[in-house]
């Protein structure tokens, strides 16, 4: 198939296409906008990953071949082929940062103009480092010459507008390593965004996220971690372990092959010992020995490598919450996310480690999504779909906006009022 004469989707074919290149896993969903806006997936492909390593690409040539792979099995689902896409962040390191400044406003209306201005990454790339790249700015408060609580700030009339803004960036360097992959495959990256935030755009529900929530999405290389609050992503920071992890861990404790730890983790896996643990025995092969040549081990033994991993990685959570000072802003909500969550227990652990309500979230709003990609484990890629849409709908928005010019001031605070309340 040559792709580089695929139609470019979103302006023509209509068409959504998001992309996960994941440390065990790549996944592809093609959607297509219904009339009540909510999606509807028309294609699907994943694929085991190849090449990533913690969330980073390690080998260009065998991200590629995936990437094609799966790709072109969504697209023959949706009977269409795809150009822009938009392409999940899992490594790079990404974080956040909480700035806050003031613009002049010089006592004129702020309008769309203003706001492009205070959210334009140009200028604010000189509160990132150089090996740093912008991916989100997301203002989660403003002010009107000191007034706080303002939610949009628009049609209003002040001397300084002062913003308080989330900056998500990742490493540049993985970051055109990413790039290259993708326009190698002949695809045009639409959007970047982190992994937490889109695992939180498909399983959060609106009462979580204006009350406070702590989002964990447990892939298999990296552990992402966002805080929502105020309606709004307010900090996101990524630890280098997670699903994979615990294979090489039963691998080397078991000294099986890593495809039968994969095995044993997925359908015997559990962080909670029960009573009948040291009564049930496995079969686990041994590395390099014949298939009927394995030894018996108690689940215990499964248990006691499973649990300290998993316990290891909610710590490294709980510290990082507890050092930037959002354990308190996320209240007593946890929502997690990622194929490593569900192993048994692992809610309950979280539970108890993080001193939350947890639950185990999936993707909602989203039509079409077969049983096998319904669960955590394709939640972001999910996520990245209701991105796209939001994102069309407010530059769709803004371009209507731009175009009405009210006559007077009464008719520009009467649009005003007509799009905000």
């Amino acid at each position: 198939m040559k792709r580089s004469k695929a139609t470019k989707n979103g302006h023509r074919s209509g068409l959504i296409a998001a992309l996960d290149i994941g440390t065990s896993k790549i996944a592809c969903f093609i959607a297509k906008a219904s009339a009540d806006g909510e999606p509807e997936i028309v294609g699907i492909g994943h694929q085991l990953s190849a090449g990533v390593r913690a969330g980073n690409i390690v080998d260009m040539e065998a991200v590629e071949a995936v990437v094609r792979a799966t790709v072109e099995t969504a697209e023959q689902m949706a009977g269409e082929n795809v150009r822009d896409i938009a392409v999940c962040i899992s490594g790079g390191a990404p974080s956040s940062k909480l700035i806050s400044f003031d613009m002049a406003i010089d006592g004129h209306e702020i309008g769309d103009a203003d706001l492009r201005r205070a959210l334009d990454p140009a200028w604010l790339r000189t509160h990132q480092p150089d090996d740093r790249r912008v991916l989100h700015t997301i203002p989660v408060a403003f002010s009107i010459d000191g007034n706080r609580g303002v939610r949009d700030p628009r049609g209003m009339f002040a001397d300084k507008l002062g913003v308080n803004m989330v900056i998500l960036s990742a490493a540049t360097g993985a970051m055109r390593n990413l790039d290259s992959v993708i326009s190698r495959c002949h695809l045009d990256i639409e959007h970047h965004v982190v992994s937490s935030y889109a695992s939180g755009l498909a399983c959060l529900v609106d009462d979580e996220t204006e009350l406070g929530v702590t989002l964990i999405d447990m892939g298999g290389g990296t552990t992402t971690v966002s805080v929502f609050f105020d309606g709004e992503v307010v900090y996101s920071d990524c630890i280098p372990v997670g699903g994979a992890h615990v294979t090489n861990d039963i691998a080397r404790g078991l000294s099986t092959p890593l495809s039968y730890a994969e095995r044993m983790k997925t359908l015997y896996g559990s962080v909670v010992p029960s009573p009948s643990d040291d009564r049930e025995a496995l079969q686990v092969p041994l590395v390099g020995e014949d298939e009927h040549d394995s030894n018996q081990v108690p689940r215990s033994m499964l248990v006691g490598i499973v649990r300290p991993r998993i316990e290891e990685i909610l710590e490294m959570v709980r510290d990082r919450l507890a050092e930037t000072g959002f354990d308190q802003v996320a209240g007593r909500r946890a929502v997690l996310t990622g194929g490593a969550s569900q192993l048994t227990g692992v809610r309950e652990l979280t539970a108890q480690m993080l001193d939350k309500n947890v639950r185990i979230g999936r993707p909602v709003g989203i039509r079409g999504l077969a049983e096998a990609t319904g669960g955590p484990a394709f939640a972001a890629c999910a996520g990245l779909i209701k991105y796209v849409i939001a994102n069309q709908a407010e530059s769709a928005t803004a371009a209507v906006r731009a175009m009405e010019v009210p006559s007077s001031r009464f008719g520009r605070l009467g649009a005003w009022f007509r799009e905000n309340l």
